[in-house]
């Protein structure tokens, strides 16, 4: 019988670094399983078919797929519900930043980044491409300061509080951040909102991730880099 519910994840899938700091930030108890998304795995497919992460399970008779599913339930189910708040017109915004970052950033940024530095090596151990990289990296600059154009406007990127917006946010620039690949000196509001959240304490746990072979940037790990 399954006690403790389980998120299944790996440590730089930035879908799985949104849902991890939502339950965290609500004091969930759950346990991390990792995967490994480039390798097949028939048990975690009857899972979830897709093969796509995160999979939370919260008990024997609920198990629910990806990142935009997990949130929205969590908010659904707690009677102390935050991160999803307002008007309908205030969720609708915080549900475009949600899917401007979980699909626009994830596409053009962070997916070409960790295919090309992290699944192609241990996947069949071939080199990174610098142009695919360059690309991406181009592509960061572009959303960093929409980032910090956002931070300068409200104290949180949907507004005056704390949302899903900032998590799925923060949880894409994480892997960059892990990385080292941003130059936070250029986006100060950014930096100051990302000081923000790395502050929480439910960011620890992704702050203490350590991926065999590709070790963090130095101020990772730094509350105030």
């Amino acid at each position: 019988m399954q006690n403790t519910p389980l998120l299944h994840h790996f440590p730089l899938s930035a879908a799985s670094r949104f849902i991890r700091l939502q339950l965290a930030e609500y004091e969930y108890d759950f346990e991390l399983i990792n995967h490994v998304p480039w390798q097949r795995d028939e048990s975690f497919l009857l899972l979830n078919p897709a093969g796509s992460l995160p999979v939370f399970q919260y008990n024997e008779n609920s198990v629910i797929c990806g990142a935009r599913a997990i949130s929205e339930w969590v908010e659904e189910s707690r009677v102390d519900a935050k991160l999803l708040f307002g008007s309908s017109v205030q969720r609708a915004e915080i549900r475009r930043l949600l899917e401007w970052f979980e699909d626009k950033f994830y596409y053009e940024v962070g997916l070409p980044l960790l295919h090309e530095r992290v699944i192609k090596r241990f996947q069949n151990g071939s080199g990174a491409s610098s142009e695919i990289i360059r690309k991406a990296l181009s592509n960061a600059q572009v959303h960093l300061g929409y980032v910090n154009w956002l931070a300068e406007q409200n104290s949180w990127l949907a507004g005056g509080n704390l949302s899903l917006a900032d998590f799925a946010a923060a949880a894409q620039i994480s892997v960059l951040d892990y990385f080292g690949d941003i130059q936070w000196e250029r986006y100060p509001m950014a930096a100051s909102w990302y000081m923000k959240l790395k502050s929480r304490p439910c960011f620890r746990s992704l702050l203490a991730d350590q991926l065999t072979g590709v070790t963090p940037a130095a101020h990772y790990a730094d509350l105030d880099f």
